[in-house]
Order: C-alpha cells, then structure tokens, then sequence
C-alpha cells in the first residue's frame, strides 16, 4: 500500500473515532483536510470515491449502485436536500446517503475540503452547493 493510501485510510479511522453520529461530516472532513487530502471525488452511479491528496491520488471502490445500461432520473434539489438532512440527521449510514443522491439525479459530487464547500451534479449539468461550518477537533 502507498504512503498515500495508508495516510488516507488511518486519517479515516480516527475521522471514525472522533465523528458524532449528528452533524458528523465537518469532523470527517477536517481530519482528511488536516491528512493532506484536498478534494474527494465522488462518481455516484459506480459508488468510485477518488481522494486527491498531497501525497497523491488514491481510490476507494464501493459496491456499485447500477450495473449495465440503466436511465438516470433528472436532477431534483430538493430530493438531495432531503437526503442531505437525512444524513446531517444521523439518520442515514454513508451507503444510504450515496443512494438517496442517486435516487435525486446526482451523477458525481465534489468535496472542496479547503472551501468546505460539497457540490452536488445532475447529468444535465444541474448542480447545488452546500458549504459546512469548520470544526475544531
């Protein structure tokens, strides 16, 4: 495994450790940040996340949503928005809230960790950005 990978994966297991079930993705997200990770990368169809970080790409691959040809529902924000709060919520686990993207027309998102900023794309190009709060860890 690389320098890249195992930095990435042992700043996910102590995001893990420290993340509150509510509102836990500004803790996920700052210790990534503070790991050298940039940017994650989401192609939401092939549940691919890529993280670009200062020690180089790496890839995770998840269990695909789709497999062969399938249509793609239109973009609709406020689906997104409900599933977004779902999760914001504790309610929903990371696979349920990648699957409630899909379900809302979302074909990738992108986590700008530096902007703190997570933007959400449709296959027509429709998108909604969402920043979170910076947190303390």
């Amino acid at each position: 495994m690389s320098s890249a990978a195992t930095t990435l994966r042992d700043a996910l297991e102590r995001a893990s450790a420290v993340r509150p079930k509510v509102g836990g993705f500004p803790y996920l997200a700052e210790r990534l940040r503070r790991a050298g990770v940039s940017r994650c990368r989401m192609a939401v169809p092939s549940n691919a996340m890529l993280y670009l970080t200062d020690a180089g790409p790496v890839a995770v691959q998840g269990e695909p949503l789709c497999t062969g040809m399938v249509d793609v529902a239109p973009f609709d924000r406020e689906a997104l928005v409900a599933a977004l709060r779902s999760d914001q919520a504790g309610e929903t686990t990371f696979p349920e809230f990648v699957r409630g993207c899909w379900e809302a027309g979302v074909v990738w998102y992108d986590v700008d960790l530096n902007a703190r900023t997570c933007s959400y794309y449709g296959a027509d190009g429709s998108g909604y950005t969402e920043a979170y709060a910076a947190v303390d860890i």
